[in-house]
């Protein structure tokens, strides 16, 4: 099967060259970036040297239609609500890394990303690829919604409690922290090393472009539409995330209760690992891999469940998530290409 990269010279871009290039049933065929058009690849990222030598191109829908089967749009928000639906048109399998496609509610897109959205006649036609959820739907699809990286983890730590009314939807609260590679390439003051180095701030209050996605597939899963409070803040690392996820519960579980709870939720989910009782993932746990780590604890005196989860941004949280959509698309082995082992220490 051949695959094109829209915008491969982002840090989601280039992650998929690496995750495409070691996978067996795909041949990489076309690079497409505007800013760095006539390129190659190896200039911009001497580290592909000797690996894969490739000219960006420019985007063209016909194309790519003659030339590859699966298109990835690795693009910043507000892009590919215009460029995708000509490769639709055409008949191409389209997974989107952006946010463009979401939310079902344009006005929420508008809302939230301060940008046009896409054709709402569009919106309801994209299945979103949190897959150990909408494993179901995504399977033969052609037009997928990649997950945003905070609601991954956020999602995948709640979808158990949702599914069983474990917990009061009012009380959720979730404290996320991710490194620098989260918000992409592009050159941004409060990114330089000076800014980061040795400091912890928090971004966004109250004003995260994930919070209605999360808001809206907890709604999906649960039955019921409530706000959260969602927080996130940057830390002094490359890549890394992690969601601390707080609920009051409504029955009186225990720790051990919930985790075999959990076990059994994810026991056909080859990249979900539950830590045993009294042990709590990290983010180095997880680096460069497509697994997302999960750790529980439920503080009988409150009633209060916290929850512990973490990705690689850039694997589960974007580029490994839409190359785990697309095995299940084909029905290939969900870890074909995927099957590597965290980077350690």
């Amino acid at each position: 099967m051949k695959a094109g990269i829209v915008g491969a010279n982002g840090y989601s871009g280039i992650e998929l060259i690496r995750l495409l290039l070691n996978h067996p049933q795909i041949k990489l065929e076309m690079l497409i970036s505007h800013s760095t058009n006539g390129e190659n690849i190896q200039d911009i990222y001497p580290h592909l040297t000797g690996v894969i030598e490739k000219t960006l191109e420019d985007f063209d829908a016909d194309e790519l239609a003659d030339r590859t089967d699966v298109v990835f749009f690795a693009t910043p928000a507000g892009v590919s609500k215009d460029l995708l639906p000509e490769c639709l048109k055409r008949g191409l399998i389209c997974i989107d890394l952006s946010g463009d496609f979401r939310l079902n509610e344009a006005q929420e897109y508008t809302d939230w990303y301060h940008n046009q959205p896409a054709d709402p006649t569009l919106l309801n036609d994209a299945i979103y690829g949190l897959a150990e959820i909408n494993r179901k739907q995504i399977e033969g699809a052609r037009f997928i919604a990649n997950p945003g990286c905070y609601p991954t983890a956020t999602l995948l730590g709640l979808a158990p409690v949702l599914t069983h009314d474990f917990i009061d939807l009012n009380s959720i609260i979730i404290d996320g922290k991710s490194g620098v590679s989260g918000s992409g390439k592009k050159a941004i003051t409060g990114n330089l090393f000076s800014e980061v180095n040795e400091n912890v701030k928090a971004y966004k209050l109250g004003q995260h472009q994930h919070t209605p996605e999360i808001e809206q597939t907890i709604a999906q899963i649960s039955g019921e539409k409530h706000p959260i409070t969602f927080t996130t803040h940057l830390v002094p690392m490359t890549r890394g995330l992690m969601c601390t996820i707080y609920a009051t519960l409504d029955q009186g579980f225990s720790t051990r209760e919930l985790l075999d709870h959990y076990e059994k939720f994810y026991e056909k989910s080859p990249f979900v690992r539950i830590r045993p009782l009294g042990t709590w993932p990290s983010t180095k746990e997880v680096l460069g891999s497509n697994f997302c780590d999960i750790g529980l604890n439920v503080d009988g005196r409150t009633r209060r469940l916290t929850i512990i989860s973490v990705i690689d941004n850039v694997v589960k949280g974007a580029a490994g998530q839409a190359v785990q959509n697309l095995n299940i698309i084909k029905g290939w082995d969900e870890q074909t290409g995927l099957s590597f082992t965290p980077i350690y220490p």
